[in-house]
C-alpha cells in the first residue's frame, strides 16, 4: 500500500493547522487553474501532512469562488491518500446544539454554479457516491473525539446550498423536514471531486448555530459563525492531532473503494477521448495508463 499522506481542508475561521512543524509553503499548479491557497506541507506525530485554507488566507473567497476542482488536484498531485474535511454548518436537530460536531455519513447537493467533475465530454466517467465517505477514516474520527469526550455524533446528512447567502426561513423549515442533520455551503463539490480523484475523503461540521428554523435562538450570522469556531480550536486542534498520531503510516485499503473509485468507472472508449482532457486528468488518472483504463 502506499505511504499515507494526510490532507486536511480547513474552514471558516480554520486557516493554519496547530502543531504543525517543518512547514514550507508549496504552490502547486493545476491544470484546472489556482487553488484557494497555497499548501502548508509540514509534519505532525511523524506523519506527512498538507493543509489547505479553503477559503485561503484572510478568507477572500466566497463558497461560490472557490475552485474545488484545482484543490482537490493540487492535493492529488502532492499525494495525498486520506482528507480530512473541517466545516462549520447549521443544525436542524435539536440535540446537535452550537459547539457539537457531526461526522457526515451523507451529502445533498443543492448548488448550482460550481464545476462538479473532473470528467466531461471527450471523457466520460461516473463514479459511486452511494457511499461518500471513507468508513475507516471516519471510525478514526470518532474514537478520537471519543477518547476527548467531544460532543459528537456520527452519521448524519450534510446539505449543501450555493450561498453565500444564508437560508430563509421557508427553506429551512423544509431542510429540516426532509431529515437533514446540517447545512453548509462547502463540502459540495468537494466530497464528490475527493472520489473521483480517488482520495479516502470525511468531514467533520462543526455545528455553529441553528440556521434559521429555531424560534427561541438568534438567526445566523457571520460573528456568532466565527465565535463558536474560535471557542473550539483547540478542541477541533486535539482532535486532528489524536487522529494523525494514531493513523497508520501507509494508507488502509477503504473498505467502499474510495480508493479505486475509477475502476470501470469511464464510459469513453479509448479512441473517442480527447488528449488535450486527458492531459489534464494526468494526476487524477496516474494509476493507469488514460487509454486503458
Amino acid at each position: 500500500m502506499p505511504k499515507a499522506i494526510i490532507g486536511i481542508i480547513g474552514g471558516s475561521g480554520l486557516y493554519h493547522l496547530a502543531g504543525l512543524t517543518n512547514i514550507r509553503r508549496e504552490v502547486v499548479t493545476s491544470p484546472f487553474g489556482a487553488p484557494s491557497d497555497a499548501l502548508h506541507c509540514g509534519h505532525l506525530a511523524g506523519h506527512d501532512i498538507v493543509f489547505l485554507p479553503r477559503h485561503g488566507r484572510g478568507h477572500h473567497l466566497s463558497p461560490s469562488g472557490i475552485n474545488y476542482r484545482a484543490n482537490i488536484d493540487a492535493l492529488k498531485r502532492v499525494g495525498v491518500t486520506d482528507l480530512i474535511s473541517v466545516s462549520a454548518c447549521g443544525s436542524f436537530r435539536q440535540h446537535l446544539p452550537p459547539g457539537h460536531f457531526v461526522l457526515v455519513d451523507q451529502f445533498i447537493d443543492r448548488t448550482f454554479r460550481r464545476e462538479t467533475s473532473f470528467f466531461g465530454n471527450g471523457c466520460v466517467a461516473h463514479v459511486s457516491m452511494a457511499q461518500p465517505v471513507a468508513p475507516r477514516l471516519v471510525a478514526r474520527l470518532a474514537a478520537a473525539a471519543e477518547a476527548l469526550n467531544m460532543p459528537l455524533q456520527q452519521g448524519g446528512t450534510y446539505l449543501c446550498i450555493e450561498g453565500p447567502q444564508f437560508s430563509s426561513k421557508a427553506e429551512s423549515l423544509g431542510f429540516k423536514a426532509q431529515g437533514c442533520d446540517v447545512i453548509g455551503m462547502t463540502a459540495m463539490p468537494e466530497a464528490k471531486l475527493a472520489r473521483e480523484a480517488e482520495i479516502s475523503y470525511a468531514t467533520i461540521a462543526m455545528v455553529t448555530d441553528y440556521d434559521c428554523w429555531h424560534e427561541d435562538h438568534d438567526h445566523v450570522d457571520v460573528a456568532s459563525v466565527i465565535r463558536v469556531v474560535e471557542d473550539n480550536a483547540a478542541r477541533v486542534a486535539a482532535l486532528l492531532g489524536r487522529v494523525i498520531a494514531g493513523h497508520p503510516s501507509t494508507h488502509e485499503a477503504c473498505p467502499v473503494g474510495s480508493d479505486l473509485a475509477l475502476d470501470g468507472a469511464i464510459m469513453t472508449a479509448p479512441g473517442a477521448r480527447d488528449p488535450e482532457l486527458l492531459q489534464r486528468l494526468d494526476a487524477i488518472l496516474a494509476r493507469f495508463n488514460a487509454n486503458s483504463v
